[in-house]
């Protein structure tokens, strides 16, 4: 493991902020921490356990940091370990004699996190290529020496002690031992041990090791972290409890293809494990005890042991004329049904094992189980045979086959004893590779359905019929302000929603036939307080017809609410100023309409008062007025009669209302004005006749002219 991935840091500082920044820094970055406020307690705690690294301030009591350093570079413990000197001090000199004392690096306060963080792990991983150099060069030198010793002499027991007392001594570990055996046997015996000369010779018994039986079957090294808790060795708990160093790794001797015995290291717990280079240093020395135990003649009796197997293979066919009477007894079964030897070989098949596997009975009688079983399951089968050959049957499991058209299938299996005094396992399986593939689908859509619930913009909340929260989605977090963990099992709903809202919106629900409740505006309270706006809907969560749980999802009409408010103000405004802009347009109407019979009115109101001499002159002139008049009265009545809005072109673009179309339908004409109308004025008198336009005095008169006279 790369020095950098555990390594421990050292501060040194005297200033308690300064500290404080540095620890955040390294804790973020996954650094172990360590702390020192003086010189005599930094390197107190350096010679306890020397750190991955120190970074160290110039300016400590009551010695500096330059004693320190000097200190530090003295000790063969620390004489390697990284020193980056930090100070807020500002010459070049401090700089020099920084390093002149020994420091690998120097960086002034105040720095950068980033920048700090990046020259610590430069450090650590320049160690960690000297360190790994260096063990290396030891290595290989070790290995050399090993190899001549084994290529020294033929008898390989005399030199084994040696070779594994110095590579216990290499790998740091408590012992070194080499076994000999291989797959199916039941014993096995120690060649040597660097702990213990008098254990050469020693037999032990295979089924009390499962660790080495599994290297022995899968010819794979095997690394145990801890032999009280790891699954492998769960039967024997009780005789590794108290194991005294319980840290191991295994690697097979493998001589062509079949591994014939281990390379055994136990360890302490605070050893750690090997790292990817120390398991090949092993694999190497594995690899020369294998080649010279085989040269020496070593495994003779492991070959004898074949001869023995076909034996077995033979004895175990003998047997299946006992078992025959039971075949009958497999036609009917509906499961697949083979009865197996301890080792895996299929001793009877039913008509229906077959139809599973696609082999006939011919082909699989007489075959391994391991024939039909994947690769990647096979390990699971030899795990399954050794807790077989410890007089137990393990639970019902899965396990993937491939069918002689080359399909894979998965069969839900379980293993019983079939004949008491006998060493057979029946084994009965069925096909569940569609009930597997539909458990999957299940599987990915409950997912897919969360992940849609904690993506959705709206809040949503279950709870049970209680009250208790059960679901809190990330919607939800946001609008309330809670973290689920602080609501999901722990929460009411009744502490979300304001004064007595949850009971109500309880009540609505089960008012309505199908229990559901939309589009309902309401409020809910944040964890701060604070009544939220919301539109909620609800339903009750059945199961068989009965209500198990209700879900609420609702919207923040907060932003909704502001955005209403700012629209009916807009219109409002705007409703104004149409209305400005009406009474603008009805003003212009008025203007210019009423002001042409005002002018005629007094026109001739005028003339009767300068001509009241020609009584037909007067009496012409009072009909035109009464026409004008009336006419005034039919455009007041008619403003007062609008009922639409019409305008029309005015003067210059302007647009005025028309009170004909504006009125249309309710207009009543004038009296017709008079038939002949009166006399041209002289050309002296003012202009009688009706105006184009608004004068620009509105309703007044046109103005008389100075020395005009009106008729005599």
């Amino acid at each position: 493991m790369p020095i950098e991935a555990t390594a421990r840091i050292l501060v040194v500082d005297d200033d308690a902020v300064t500290r404080r920044i540095l620890r955040g820094y390294l804790q973020r970055a996954g650094f172990v921490l360590s702390e020192a406020n003086d010189g005599p307690s930094a390197l107190e705690s350096m010679g306890e356990a020397p750190p991955a690294l120190v970074l160290l301030d110039l300016e400590l009591p009551p010695s500096d940091g330059y004693e320190v350093l000097r200190k530090v570079r003295a000790a063969s413990e620390t004489r390697d370990v990284p020193v980056i000197v930090l100070t807020a001090r500002d010459g070049d000199a401090e700089v020099e004699q920084a390093f002149n004392e020994g420091a690998d690096d120097f960086l002034r306060k105040p720095f950068r996190e980033v920048e700090l963080l990046a020259r610590i792990r430069a450090h650590l991983r320049l160690r960690r290529v000297v360190v790994e150099l260096a063990a290396k060069e030891h290595e290989a030198q070790t290995l050399s020496d090993m190899t001549r010793l084994l290529a020294s002499t033929l008898d390989v027991r005399k030199v084994l002690p040696e070779v594994t007392r110095r590579t216990a001594e290499t790998m740091r570990v408590g012992r070194c031992s080499v076994v000999a055996a291989r797959a199916r046997d039941e014993n096995g015996w120690v060649l040597a041990a660097s702990d213990d000369p008098s254990a050469a010779g020693r037999p032990i018994e295979l089924g009390k090791y499962p660790e080495i039986q599994q290297v022995l079957e899968d010819r794979r090294p095997l690394v145990i972290d801890d032999v009280r808790t790891h699954p492998l060795l769960g039967r024997l708990r009780e005789a590794v409890a108290h194991a005294r160093w319980p840290r191991l790794t295994l690697v097979p001797l493998v001589e062509e293809t079949d591994a014939v015995g281990v390379l055994f290291l136990r360890a302490a717990a605070d050893r750690g494990p090997l790292d990817a280079r120390e398991l090949g240093f092993c694999q190497t020395v594995a690899n020369a005890v294998a080649v010279a135990l085989r040269n020496a003649g070593e495994f003779q009796r492991l070959r004898d042991e074949r001869v023995a197997f076909t034996y077995a293979r033979y004895e175990a066919e003998q047997r299946a004329r006992v078992f025959e009477r039971y075949a009958d007894l497999f036609e009917s079964a509906s499961d697949g049904m083979v009865l197996t030897e301890p080792s895996g070989l299929v001793i009877l098949a039913n008509p229906r094992a077959c139809e599973i596997t696609g082999f006939s009975a011919e082909e699989m009688k007489r075959a391994f189980v391991q024939r039909v079983v994947t690769p990647a399951d096979r390990g699971l089968v030899r795990r399954v045979q050794r807790v077989l050959r410890g007089g137990e049957f393990p639970a019902p499991m899965d396990v993937r086959v491939r069918r002689r058209d080359g399909e894979v299938r998965t069969l839900a299996i379980s293993l019983s004893a079939v004949v008491r005094g006998e060493q057979a396992v029946l084994v009965t399986f069925r096909d569940v590779t569609e009930d597997r593939r539909v458990a999957r689908e299940l599987s990915q859509t409950k997912e897919f359905l969360a992940s849609i619930i904690e993506s959705t913009p709206d809040a949503i909340i279950a709870a049970g019929l209680d009250g208790t929260v059960l679901a809190f989605n990330r919607a939800a977090e946001r609008v309330l302000g809670y973290d689920r963990l602080e609501v999901v099992g722990i929460l009411s709903v009744a502490a979300i929603y304001p004064d007595d809202y949850a009971r109500d919106v309880m009540r609505r629900i089960r008012a309505t036939p199908e229990g559901r409740l939309e589009n309902l505006r309401t409020e809910v309270r944040s964890k701060a307080g604070e009544r939220i706006p919301i539109l909620l809907s609800a339903a009750l969560v059945r199961e068989n017809t009965s209500p198990v749980a209700t879900v609420g999802v609702f919207s923040d009409l907060r932003d909704r609410l502001h955005m209403e408010e700012r629209l009916r103000v807009a219109q409002d405004q705007l409703l104004l100023t149409e209305k400005h802009a009406l009474v603008a347009e009805l003003a212009g109407a008025a203007a210019h309409e009423l002001n042409q019979p005002l002018t005629a009115i007094q026109g001739y109101a005028e003339l009767i008062l300068r001509r009241n001499s020609d009584p037909a002159l007067v009496q012409r002139s009072g009909e035109v007025i009464v026409h004008e008049a009336e006419r005034m009265a039919e455009m007041v009545r008619r403003i007062g009669k609008i009922t639409r809005y019409e305008t029309k072109e005015y003067a210059g673009g302007t647009k005025i209302l028309d009170l004909d179309r504006a009125s249309e339908g309710d207009s009543k004409p004038p009296s017709k004005p008079p038939s002949k109308p009166p006399s041209t004025p002289p050309a002296t008198s003012p202009s009688l006749a009706p105006q184009s336009a608004p004068s620009s005095a509105g309703l007044a008169p046109p103005a008389m002219k100075s020395g005009e006279h009106g008729p005599g």
